[in-house]
């Protein structure tokens, strides 16, 4: 997805001032964060023990009763049989007996920053400032939904680093950022900012055009910040001028960014909705895929051959579908919108039944943050078991990100990134809809069930 964002930078060539916009974006969080109160609740106690009616692992889809987790700091430090697990003097005890406990979700691709206002012209008055404050209200609507990690694929001028870093810094509440900063793209692509007439030589932070030009960007976006590269492969939906269908970036680009991009260190994520981006995108080895709705057989051959993540994005579709009419889209991307709509949830079918890697996207901002979990009841429509599509936003996810280790399942030394949801989310994936208890790192966000 791409937001137009031109008039901040636009005034300050016309003004001269020299405060980048992510410092002033981190200058209004600060701000934002002593006048609102912290609703998390620090545990005091140098243990916490959370005791639950069921645990899932989502590794093999049991659910275990009789659980109790040990808490220690940011990280679980055991899984035991309930009476095993006895409280010390000191330690705090969480229980949730009619609670299933399953891992903080992933959701892969997100745009904290923007919101359903930012979409079209309406986003061209919208400074960069505002979209990290904008960014500090969604991200805690993102945690509160389940959410303890996301990856933010495309924001301006680095609001999202700088949200982040505040997140990070406990100056705002909001889940673990894997961000972008700018999304690199080709002059008049998906990424660009087409908007505005020529008047104003505006061009969007992230294009490049060339091999050499490229692996600058490359370069430039990680000195600023970005721990992941997102890139445009081909056309896209809410941008103007452009087809989904057409790639933008050459072949001979897209590999000279992926070599620079893990050479430092940094995966890479590509826009692509039309068969050849998508092919062209896994064939220079990027890491995952996001969208690909007007992919064919041969993509989906390459995406499978290649180990090449798929992200769908699907939910988007089925809610503009339902509230396109009275958006502030432009007429031009919900013409596209409509067409891509009807061919997405096919292909991506094919993708599924081929057994291509699925990580879980959203693409929040084109719907409201917070309704992340609306993705699952799709892909399970789309074949997948409600175990499988839980995996795509835990085990999967944790894989795609390179974070294996530190979330994704339940187990001693990860982060104590958990969640708590009535039911059996094993037979109805609905239910992480209705995410009841979040803890991050060891502290509790939300908890619904002290409230009875």
């Amino acid at each position: 997805m791409r937001i137009p964002k031109p008039a901040a930078a636009f005034s300050r060539n016309r003004r001269g001032i020299s405060i980048p916009g992510a410092l002033a974006a981190l200058l209004c969080l600060a701000f934002w964060s002593v006048t609102q109160p912290a609703h998390a609740q620090a545990p005091a106690a140098k243990r916490t023990i959370l005791r639950p009616g069921r645990v899932l692992d989502v590794r093999t889809g049991e659910l275990r009763s009789n659980q109790a987790i040990v808490i220690e700091n940011e990280r679980i430090a055991e899984i035991a049989s309930a009476g095993e697990v006895k409280a010390a003097a000191g330690d705090a005890t969480v229980d949730l007996p009619e609670a299933t406990l399953l891992p903080g979700l992933i959701d892969m691709h997100t745009h904290l920053t923007m919101d359903l206002g930012s979409l079209g012209y309406s986003g061209l008055g919208i400074s960069t400032a505002r979209e990290a404050l904008h960014g500090a209200r969604n991200a805690r609507r993102t945690l509160e939904a389940g959410f303890t990690t996301v990856r933010n694929l495309g924001a301006n001028d680095y609001a999202d680093i700088a949200l982040r870093d505040a997140i990070n810094d406990g100056d705002v509440i909001g889940p673990r950022i894997v961000a972008s900063g700018p999304a690199l793209g080709i002059t008049g692509g998906h990424c660009d900012e087409n908007l505005l007439p020529p008047a104003f030589h505006l061009q969007g932070g992230g294009v490049a055009d060339g091999v050499e030009a490229v692996q600058h960007k490359v370069r430039e976006v990680i000195k600023y910040g970005a721990d992941v590269i997102k890139i445009c492969a081909t056309g896209g939906v809410l941008s103007k001028g452009d087809d989904p269908n057409a790639s933008q970036f050459t072949l001979e680009e897209l590999k000279a960014i992926a070599a620079d991009a893990h050479r430092l260190g940094r995966r890479v994520a590509a826009h692509a909705h039309g068969a050849e981006g998508v092919r062209w995108a896994s064939e220079a080895g990027v890491d995952s895929v996001e969208h690909g709705h007007l992919m064919d057989d041969a993509a989906i051959a390459t995406l499978k051959k290649n180990g090449t993540y798929l992200v769908p994005t699907l939910f988007l579709a089925e809610y503009m579908q339902q509230n396109m009419e009275r958006s502030d889209v432009p007429e031009f991307s919900k013409q596209k919108m409509r067409w891509i709509a009807g061919a997405a949830q096919q292909n991506v079918k094919k993708a599924f039944a081929a057994g291509v890697k699925v990580a879980f996207g959203t693409d929040a901002a084109v719907y409201p943050h917070g309704l992340n979990a609306g993705e699952f009841h799709v892909y399970v429509k789309l074949g997948m078991t409600p175990v499988a599509a839980i995996q795509t936003a835990t085990i999967n996810a944790a894989d795609l990100l390179g974070w294996t280790k530190q979330v994704g399942t339940l187990e001693p030394g990860k982060f104590a990134d958990l969640i708590a949801v009535d039911g059996d989310p094993t037979k109805d994936v609905t239910t992480l809809e209705h995410v009841r208890f979040v803890m991050k790192g060891g502290v509790v966000y939300k908890n619904d069930y002290s409230k009875r």
